[in-house]
């Protein structure tokens, strides 16, 4: 996935919005950004399938070297899947922060929560302003 294409909460976590049957389903991971700031990763904790969560929510963490930092969900709805080679493969994150570096998969249930999220360009302007460069 093109970075391009994705929403982006204001915390660094992805969503790539996909209309399947049943409804939407967002793709959520943590942007390169991120990935960058937190430099070594060793640890992460995943959200549990069929857990419901609320955007903005704390659903998972994510452990570097430097600090452990909280997971927050950009959508509101029930887990489908988690990437379960994830944890084990930490790697994954740097390589390839928005394709094989997914965290979950959750139809929303509330697509008000959408409105929230950032477009790209928007984005890489948030991440400018606190001085960091998101590319």
């Amino acid at each position: 996935m093109k970075p391009e294409n994705l929403l982006f909460a204001e915390t660094h976590e992805w969503a790539h919005i996909a209309h399947e049957a049943g409804g939407q389903v967002a793709t959520v991971g943590i942007s390169a950004f991120a990935v960058e700031q937190l430099t070594d990763l060793v640890y992460m904790e995943l959200p549990e399938v069929g857990a419901t969560v609320a955007a903005g929510e704390e659903f998972g963490e994510v452990e570097s070297v430097k600090a452990v930092s909280p997971l927050f969900s950009p959508v509101a709805g029930e887990v489908l899947a988690v990437n379960t080679e994830l944890p084990d493969h930490l790697e994954t994150l740097h390589a390839s922060p928005y394709d094989k570096g997914w965290i979950a998969r959750i139809r929303i249930t509330d697509e008000s929560c959408l409105t929230k999220l950032l477009d790209y360009a928007a984005y890489q302007k948030q991440c400018a302003a606190a001085g960091d460069d998101p590319a």
